[in-house]
């Protein structure tokens, strides 16, 4: 097959969706089909290249300003009266039997599933993230934007839907109004193997955190991951384990949390590294004695995959069936929580803290349920099987 890739994000651009798509973008390439990756520019990587067998382009783009309203991340878009007639040349030259976007929002997606739509190309769209907020104001913003401007679009072009969860089929069921026929439930994929191997001492040496134990809590800090139920949590666990240590590794575009630890007098338990590089990765987890940061039902994203990957105990509050056909069980895989109880989070991070030899058990089943159905390699099977079929049906 001839598989066009496109997401707004791609490496050297961070986040989930850039690592996920390059990851299959690669996967594709490897397995012997021919790929083309379309993408926004960046600044630390050249317009063009070829790399890992495919060919990545990268259009000029403009970085939306850094707001609350986009939660200060770095979101680029490539809109601009050229873009129509640049996708429809690198299209039309390379010929794609199936496109692959990431991404319903992004001008890319728009653009490229119109153009399938009038060459008769099928699409297969991943949905990363669900437009929503906490805070009234901005949902409602979002909401419009879907209703008024990405469902329309959507509607023009059909594209059939990778579902990773259980929220996100909700999403698009209600959002897109799509049917299930329309959907493919597929799991976010991991390298379990990256996240093994790191050296506690490297991340305990740079930070002075000496025996303490480590509450780890990876991802870069927005409005739907904004640690602040950790916070609250704190003062509790201080009571137990006063010389534990919340490091919270990934950007801080939402600062709520450190002016609640402030308020609760919590702050000289926090950590904050900011941005950091993959490769240091391990070494966080590592040193971790527990991963904490999906508390707000939002679902369980790459970065809780991962920790699960490197053994290290997960707590979220999350449903047990957040992944449909993989169930996560409570202190069998995973520890499950529920949702607003500062309390009840407190004494499960320090159960699991205060029993390693449980919490190894539970460490250990939740690496086996990664390998078997998150990794990569299971998930690259099921994209390539999805697109085939859409091939074979176009």
């Amino acid at each position: 097959m001839r598989i066009a890739v496109v997401n707004n994000f791609y490496p050297p651009r961070v986040g989930g969706s850039a690592h996920l798509s390059e990851a299959l973008a690669r996967g594709y390439a490897a397995a012997g089909h021919e790929v083309l990756v379309l993408t926004a520019e960046h600044p630390d990587a050249p317009p063009e290249e070829y790399a890992g067998g495919l060919r990545v382009v990268r259009l000029p783009a403009f970085r939306l300003p850094r707001t609350r309203l986009a939660v200060n991340f770095d979101i680029a878009f490539t809109l601009r009266p050229s873009l129509p007639r640049r996708v429809r040349d690198l299209l039309d030259g390379f010929g794609p039997d199936v496109v692959h976007q990431h991404g319903q929002f992004f001008d890319l997606t728009w653009v490229s599933g119109l153009w399938a739509r009038n060459r008769g190309v099928p699409t297969l769209l991943s949905v990363h993230t669900r437009l929503e907020s906490p805070r009234r104001l901005y949902q409602r913003a979002f909401s419009a934007l879907d209703a008024g401007l990405v469902a329309p679009i959507l509607r023009r072009y059909r594209p059939a839907y990778v579902v990773m969860d259980v929220q996100m089929h909700d999403y698009i069921e209600a959002r897109y109004r799509t049917g299930t026929e329309r959907m493919v439930p597929i799991p976010v994929g991991v390298d379990p193997e990256w996240v093994r191997g790191g050296d506690a001492a490297v991340v305990r040496e740079r930070h002075g955190l000496g025996a303490a134990p480590v509450i780890l809590s990876t991802g870069h800090v927005i409005p739907l991951r904004d640690r602040l139920a950790l916070v609250e949590a704190l003062p509790r666990v201080l009571e137990r384990l006063p010389d534990a240590r919340l490091v919270v590794v990934g950007g801080v575009y939402y600062d709520a949390f450190l002016r609640r630890a402030a308020e609760l007098g919590v702050e000289h338990a926090i950590v904050t590294t900011g941005a950091v590089p993959k490769r240091d990765i391990p070494h966080y987890l590592a040193a971790a004695a527990v991963e904490c940061h999906e508390l707000q039902g939002y679902g369980f994203g790459t970065a809780s995959l991962e920790s699960m990957a490197a053994e290290v105990p997960v707590v979220a509050a999350v449903r047990a069936d957040n992944f449909p056909g993989v169930e996560l069980t409570d202190r069998g895989n995973v520890h499950l929580v529920p949702l607003g109880d500062p309390a009840a989070l407190a004494d499960r991070l320090v159960e699991v803290i205060t029993d390693p030899g449980s919490s190894r058990e539970v460490a250990r089943a939740g690496a086996e349920l990664v390998d078997k159905s998150f990794s990569m390699e299971t998930v690259l099977t099921q994209h390539l099987d999805t697109l085939t079929t859409l091939c074979e049906g176009a």
